[in-house]
């Protein structure tokens, strides 16, 4: 295909190299500087075009694509403050180790620093957030330049996965096009060889070309430790998803404890209400482990946290990430699945007794748990967290945004596969949510099952721009809305007790008063108001398009819902 100017020319080699790298998605905000990438990513065949007209919804958009498909997204804009709102997504990337690939639409250097319109500092503007932020020159007319830019790209993508063994995450290219935009010819006369042809790969993926020689450095020291172990306990946080750590635990007899969304809260040696467990400081006491082996970032659970710092435990990870959060690890040791697997062959098991015991702790823990949410026929927000991840069927994902919904998940959910959980704890904002959401179903396999995503109102109102009708065909996503009119987790926190009470509802209470019937009905989505676990599970029974399930709850008696099931220990409440 000859192209008519350089920018096409680059254009067009910019997407052909990513589908040989394996992008399948492109997310796109519209804009007229970014016009000839966007038009290369429409004409291509192998990628499927989102168009969003909201920056921030399109950043989370390809947030949440990548979270679901572990693929890399291009995310597209235009010169100015457009690029500016992809900043909230490049966060959550960063920290959650998502292949998100920004693209940022420039001016040229000759139109920088002299007030022409719409041209701003873009590079490296979105600083230590991203793994990789080159300087692209402007595309010019040169005969190496097709070879140099299917280079670059190769490089991103490699970045983006981690290249080198380093952790995956965004990537920013900052990309100066001169005009003509459009495939009009420049009048230069050069012609391109761009070698569009589809073929596979050009070379092989860069990601994990040297990843063996950066992996490993702490197996030994691993193995040494776990197999002097006679007890343990298996902790799995964000990004802490090890198959190999549930065979570990499984012939150790080593119980499980798990953050939903760590994918590990599956199998009878999960443990479920772990709070309760750990805040009895008899049984705590009695059942000292010799070690803890924790992957993946916790954050959820303040008990947790606070008996992670009274235990001796190790920090495994598989990308040099230091997640020691209470930083008091022994020692966080860089170690790759297959060494896991290998040094669980050499622990001896525990007494089974040791598994016993903490399993029939969390069972009393929670039959305390069930018993409290059971006392009335309205529901709670932790009940429908409950309920919900109860009643989805397997192969369903369920979205679950940060706050108290996630929370309230961690604290009542029961072990169970089947269920793909996600949530944006990289920075754990509230922002993006609805996007997100979106995105997962987007990202998804079409044979698996529904997507589900469980907020509160102020998560969906953050942005409500994600539900906004756009020129292509909007996925089936069920939002479950909590609506407690306002900051519902402010109402457990110490503002709530130790501020004035007019001044903490100003300030954090927030109450909006807004209608999600109203709401739903101007984004043109389906509305369903439950108030019980049987009017719940008769809404989930169908599923299809963007619908809104409304749940109404009040913040002062969740909170002392909540102080309630905070004083649970393993003998009672």
């Amino acid at each position: 295909m000859p192209a008519e100017n350089a920018g096409r020319a680059f254009a067009l080699v910019l997407v052909d190299e990513l589908v040989r790298q394996g992008v399948r998605h492109a997310v796109i905000a519209p804009g007229s500087r970014s016009t000839p990438i966007a038009l290369a990513f429409i004409e291509s065949p192998h990628v499927t075009v989102h168009v969003r007209i909201d920056e921030r919804s399109a950043g989370y958009l390809a947030l949440g694509i990548a979270r679901a498909s572990g693929q890399v997204v291009p995310v597209l804009c235009t010169s100015g403050t457009a690029t500016t709102y992809f900043h909230g997504a490049v966060m959550e990337a960063d920290l959650s180790r998502l292949p998100l690939l920004v693209l940022t639409a420039d001016r040229p250097a000759e139109l920088h620093g002299i007030g022409a319109n719409q041209t701003v500092e873009q590079a490296g503007m979105y600083g230590g957030a991203v793994r990789w932020s080159p300087s692209v020159p402007v595309p010019e007319s040169q005969p190496d330049a097709v070879a140099q830019w299917r280079r670059l790209v190769a490089d991103t993508v490699g970045h983006c996965l981690g290249a080198d063994g380093a952790a995956a995450g965004p990537v920013h290219l900052n990309l100066p096009l001169r005009e003509p935009l459009t495939p009009a010819d420049d009048g230069i006369g050069f012609r391109y060889e761009l070698g569009l042809d589809d073929q596979p790969r050009s070379q092989p993926n860069r990601a994990s070309a040297r990843k063996s020689e950066v992996v490993g450095a702490g197996v030994e020291e691993f193995t040494r430790r776990i197999a002097v172990a006679r007890t343990g306990v298996i902790v799995c946080g964000d990004g802490g998803n090890v198959a190999e750590l549930r065979a570990l635990a499984c012939g150790a007899n080593w119980p499980i404890i798990a953050e939903p969304h760590s994918l590990m809260r599956v199998g009878d040696h999960a443990l479920r209400s772990t709070d309760g467990v750990l805040r009895d400081a008899a049984f705590t006491a009695a059942h000292r482990p010799d070690l803890v082996v924790v992957a993946g970032r916790v954050g959820l659970s303040r008990a947790l946290v606070q008996w992670l710092a009274t235990v001796p435990h190790i920090v495994v990870t598989g990308d040099g990430s230091n997640w020691d959060v209470t930083r008091t690890a022994q020692a966080v040791l860089r170690v790759e699945p297959g060494a896991i697997a290998a040094g669980a062959e050499q622990t001896e098991a525990a007494d089974p007794q040791w598994l016993r015991d903490w399993q029939a702790a969390s069972a009393r823990a929670s039959a305390h748990i069930d018993r409290i949410l059971d006392e009335t026929a309205d529901l709670s927000e932790p009940q429908v967290a409950r309920d919900l991840a109860d009643l989805l069927p397997d192969g369903s994902a369920l979205v679950v945004a940060s706050s108290m919904p996630i929370r309230d998940l961690d604290l009542v959910m029961r072990p169970r596969g089947g269920l793909s959980i996600h949530a944006n704890r990289g920075v754990s904002g509230i922002d993006g949510f609805v996007s997100t959401a979106i995105g997962v179903a987007l990202g998804r396999p079409a044979a698996h099952g529904p997507v589900v995503a469980l907020c509160g109102d102020l998560s969906l109102l953050h942005d409500i721009n994600g539900l906004l009708p756009g020129p292509d065909p909007r996925p089936d996503v069920t939002f479950v809305v909590i609506n407690n009119d306002g900051g519902g987790i402010f109402s457990v926190l110490p503002q709530s007790k130790e501020v004035d009470a007019s001044v903490a509802e100003r300030l954090w209470g927030t109450p909006h008063g807004m209608s999600m019937e109203t709401l739903a009905s101007a984004y043109q989505v389906e509305h369903t108001l439950v108030s019980s676990t049987e009017e719940l599970k008769q809404a989930l029974s169908s599923y299809g398009g963007i619908r809104m399930i409304e749940v109404r709850t009040d913040r002062a008696a969740n909170a002392a819902l909540h102080e309630r099931l905070r004083a649970i220990t393993v003998s009672g409440s």
